[in-house]
């Protein structure tokens, strides 16, 4: 069979297909290297936004990172559970949990962030460094998210 011929051809010379590939194979590198440490991907999210942003508000938190309000409060209830985030009273608004890490959750994340730097320069491998720098500008340019 010639590449022509090759099944789906048309759909693999879309960019959109190629990106989708490229996107799950990062997804499941970074994945696999977060669950050495214990954590699915989300959890390394909410970590992340949570020192971004905290002490931040639990309802603030989720429309941060886009996830449902009901996901936000079973990934929460896993990271308090394991001592990594703590929900207290939000000072400015009583009624609500403000949320903040803990010195294992920072200990984790920073574990987290350097699991998932590797598994992308993995993902990145068959790049020049010029080449990855270029990837990563065209990237933010296609994806819309400009710093």
């Amino acid at each position: 069979m010639t590449e022509a011929e090759a099944p789906l051809a048309e759909i693999r010379s879309l960019p959109s297909w190629l990106l989708g590939r490229a996107a799950a194979r990062g997804r499941a590198l970074v994945a696999e290297a977060l669950a050495v440490e214990g954590l699915k991907m989300w959890h390394h999210v909410v970590l992340s936004a949570v020192r971004d942003l905290a002490p931040v508000a639990q309802a603030d938190l989720g429309r941060g990172v886009g996830l449902d309000p009901k996901d936000l409060v079973g990934v929460l209830n896993d990271l308090q559970a394991a001592g990594l985030v703590l929900r207290e009273p939000d000072p400015a608004d009583r009624r609500k949990n403000a949320v903040s890490l803990t010195a294992e959750g920072t200990r984790l994340l920073s574990r987290c962030e350097q699991a998932a730097r590797a598994a992308n320069d993995t993902l990145l491998a068959p790049l020049s460094p010029a080449d990855r720098e270029r990837f990563m500008e065209l990237l933010v340019r296609v994806s819309g998210t400009r710093d």
